[in-house]
């Protein structure tokens, strides 16, 4: 068993975009203040549609009239979130900031040979929202809770065929799956739409996948949603068990979403994204547009939304341990 002294090491030293960095701060108050002074951008690495797209667009909308400053979105869907990463990183520029699900790189210590960017040159500026996230199965199945899904495992090593549409989430369910000694078979799917199309007709008898992707097969009954990874219940799904509620504590995993940026943005003006970002939240009606998408609205801190990430950094190399995975250099 890997020990929290272990992991602590491996998370300072793979992670660095993790490790809340500490800027140097403005003798005053009058850079934050003067923050922006131009166009910002917010790179997404997702495609346009999704429910991180959405609420990029939501959020740049109700910045832009608090900034007096437009924000736009740009969408860099593709190579595993590096191009994403890149652009931000590449830009070298504090008005373009990173919009993103923290596991869309969690995972890339362990399956990149070597990082194709160097993480510590990011940090978190401000949590937004949480991702709901779903264990899924057909409608059709005779599966209805998640300790039946997993003694049907027990049952059948290797019947279920699954699909997952987040890497991290995927290895800590395997991870949990070699330690009590189960098998399912993964499928590889590059458009996670089709598994969940595929998953309605019963051609995969499990699936992983924000609410967003299957809710339109739960609501033709074609789906059925019996557990959420996140670590309390949501109202997107009100009526859908967490996993630890379902006895799993070990698979919960919130779906962090927030702003990162390049480790040189002043600490005063990171302070102030965020503070903005809590202001223009407030408005209920953002909540409400939000669980549309799947998502639920959690505003936080640089210093809240990094905490976060490093429980999930502290899970994924506990998972890695299990799995027999190691890290990039």
């Amino acid at each position: 068993m890997v020990s929290m002294k272990s992991l602590a090491r491996i998370s300072a030293a793979v992670f660095g975009i993790f490790v809340l960095v500490q800027p140097a701060v403005s003798p005053n108050t009058a850079q934050a203040q003067g923050w922006p002074t131009r166009n910002v951008k917010f790179v997404v690495p997702l495609g346009p549609g999704s429910g991180v797209d959405i609420g990029a667009r939501l959020f740049a909308d109700l910045l832009s009239k608090k900034w007096g400053q437009p924000v736009v979105v740009e969408n860099q869907a593709g190579g595993d979130g590096v191009i994403a990463i890149n652009a931000v990183l590449t830009a070298k520029d504090n008005h373009v900031l990173l919009m993103s699900p923290a596991s869309q790189f969690t995972h890339h210590p362990y399956t990149h040979d070597k990082m194709p960017y160097n993480p510590a040159d990011l940090i978190p500026v401000a949590r937004i929202s949480n991702t709901i996230v779903s264990y899924s199965v057909p409608a059709s199945s005779s599966i209805k809770t998640l300790p039946e899904l997993l003694a049907s495992a027990k049952a059948e090593p290797g019947k279920i065929n699954m699909a997952s549409a987040t890497p991290m989430l995927d290895y800590v369910l395997r991870a949990y799956l070699q330690t009590a000694d189960l098998k399912m078979t993964p499928v590889p799917y590059r458009n996670t739409v089709q598994a969940a199309a595929d998953l309605a007709e019963g051609r995969i008898q499990f699936m992983i996948a924000a609410v967003a992707i299957v809710r339109p097969y739960v609501q033709a009954s074609k789906v059925r949603m019996i557990a959420v990874t996140n670590k309390a219940r949501a109202s997107v799904a009100p009526n859908v068990p967490t996993t630890t509620e379902a006895g799993f504590p070990q698979l919960a995993t919130d779906g962090l979403v927030g702003l990162f940026a390049t480790k040189d943005l002043p600490a005063d003006v990171r302070n102030r994204i965020a503070a903005d970002v809590k202001e223009v939240a407030s408005d209920p009606a953002v909540a409400q547009r939000l669980e549309l998408t799947g998502q639920v609205l959690n505003p936080g801190s640089a210093a809240e939304f990094d905490a976060a990430i490093k429980e999930q950094v502290a899970q994924m190399a506990a998972a890695a341990k299990i799995l027999g995975l190691k890290a990039a250099q």
